[in-house]
């Protein structure tokens, strides 16, 4: 095979081994566009491991200019990719109130757009991939790359995790299960045989062990500080990712942070519900991670979710509540600002729900579900409950969810779903769709082991990579990498 594959890659290098089989195995013409920053960039100028035929380093083509941007060029980017720059760019947490180091000035973020652009176009028109493999998009600028290979015909090929533990996707949008084959594994006759099964392979387990792991050595934590205060940092020039993060700016906000993370913890203890009484009927409303691509990325519309509370107090049924519970991984991220909390503690009929409450019991427990992009959504179907979803998910087409595009919806939405009930055979189906559909392979260990090994468990990226280190790495998981590689060689074929 001499198809040509682009890769973007961030990072997470865990998965290099993957282009490096590709090559080897199936000699596919490999390129690469890296998101990286500037201590591993030495190892990809230097390393052999890997046959790229041509890489970008993206940050070297974003530079800071005086420059005026060219809003005609923007404007016909927008027409001809059918491409909303400037909902990206309003939704990027390095331009928004997330970013606490540096504020964008408006013409910096159009001259930042500009040349994302032309950067992408050049290389498109250079190289003219058949492919583009990536995960999933989390930023402004690999979502829009991503976006003009859609429309200039690229095949996507998006790697992702499926609901199920250890269960891999590939497919050419986050929502979309591409031409899906079906078999009928499963076949449970109760809600309750199919909660069993489900808890015995949710995903969220892998992500309770990683919590456990990433990012929780306190060794490598303080060999990392060191490493970090002792050593010099480019990227402050090269990366607009990283304006204003001066060693001293850094450390401020890390120890302003930590108070406010203790004062938020005591008012959430203090305040917040632990105990579900459901003398009422309710509905539940998770709350979101913030920043997350699950919003910022799949559902730009409704990134507020204090105005979706809002919206969905006034339009509650009479006699019912509405349950809003904090999101337990709100933790690494300092949690949300008091006020937020009191704001939501403030409306009719609004109760606020204490992180540690499991999301199954209150599932079980209420009337309805609705929730931006969150798996609670299906998760809802496990319990016999409807849900709303204002997102587009890959469980979105079943009968018991409800995926509606704007706020206004909402209160019919409500009623409607509230009459309905869920048929255990679509839980079946979708269950059978994804078995089907998908391939098991533990590349969250992969990840939190490359993490552990050259990222000090996570806590610096910005580190340079010992290329012996690195093929010891590719070496030790070379059949994981070769299952990967066989998987998309399949969907290639597939797509050919």
């Amino acid at each position: 095979m001499n198809s040509k594959i682009i890769f973007w890659v961030n990072d997470d290098l865990s998965l290099l081994g993957l282009p490096k089989i590709l090559q080897e195995k199936y000699n596919f013409d490999i390129f690469g566009i890296f998101d990286i920053t500037d201590k591993p960039k030495k190892f990809l100028k230097k390393q052999k491991l890997i046959n790229f035929s041509k890489i970008w380093f993206f940050h070297d083509h974003i530079n800071k200019t005086n420059q005026r941007p060219d809003r005609e060029f923007l404007k016909l980017i927008q027409e001809k990719y059918k491409v909303d720059l400037g909902l990206l760019a309003s939704n990027e947490r390095f331009f928004n109130k997330f970013n606490l180091f540096y504020k964008f000035s408006p013409d910096e973020i159009l001259l930042i757009l500009e040349q994302e652009c032309k950067l992408f176009e050049k290389i498109l028109d250079e190289v003219k991939p058949d492919f583009l493999i990536t995960g999933i998009t989390t930023l402004h600028y690999n979502h829009l790359f991503y976006k003009i290979c859609q429309a200039r015909g690229v095949k996507i090929l998006m790697l992702r995790q499926s609901y199920l533990r250890g269960k891999y996707i590939i497919a050419s949008r986050t929502y979309l299960i591409d031409d899906a084959k079906y078999n009928e594994k499963y076949n449970f006759g109760s809600l309750q045989e199919f909660q069993d099964h489900m808890k015995k392979h949710d995903a969220g387990t892998d992500l309770v062990i990683l919590k456990n792991k990433f990012l929780n050595s306190k060794t490598k934590y303080f060999q990392a500080i060191l490493k970090y205060l002792f050593t010099n940092n480019s990227n402050l020039k090269t990366h607009f990712t990283y304006y204003g993060r001066t060693k001293f700016a850094v450390l401020r906000i890390t120890l302003i942070n930590e108070i406010k993370k203790k004062f938020r913890k005591y008012f959430i203890n203090k305040n917040l519900i632990r105990n579900i009484e459901n003398k009422k009927p309710f509905i539940y409303f998770p709350l979101h991670v913030e920043p997350e691509r699950s919003m910022l990325i799949a559902a730009p519309l409704f990134t507020n979710q204090i105005e979706v509370i809002t919206k969905i107090a006034k339009s509650l049924p009479n006699g019912y509540n509405l349950y809003v519970k904090e999101h337990p991984t709100m933790v690494i991220r300092e949690w949300r600002s008091i006020s937020d909390y009191k704001q939501i503690m403030s409306l009719p009929n609004v109760m606020l729900i204490h992180p540690s409450v499991k999301s199954d019991d209150i599932i079980k427990k209420s009337s309805l579900v609705i929730s931006i992009n969150s798996t609670s959504g299906l998760e809802a179907g496990f319990y016999n409950k409807q849900s709303i979803t204002l997102s587009d998910q890959d469980f979105s087409y079943l009968s018991f969810v409800n995926q509606i595009k704007t706020l206004q919806e909402i209160p019919d939405a409500i009623k409607t779903s509230l009459k309905k009930k869920v048929n255990i055979s679509d839980l079946n189906n979708y269950l059978n769709l994804i078995e089907s559909n998908s391939f098991e392979l533990n590349l969250l260990y992969l990840s939190t082991e490359f993490a552990d090994i050259f990222h000090y468990n996570g806590f610096l990226v910005d580190v340079e990579i010992p290329i012996d280190k690195m093929r010891s790495f590719l070496e030790k998981y070379r059949n994981s990498f070769e299952k990967l590689a066989a998987e998309f060689v399949k969907k290639i074929q597939n797509d050919a």
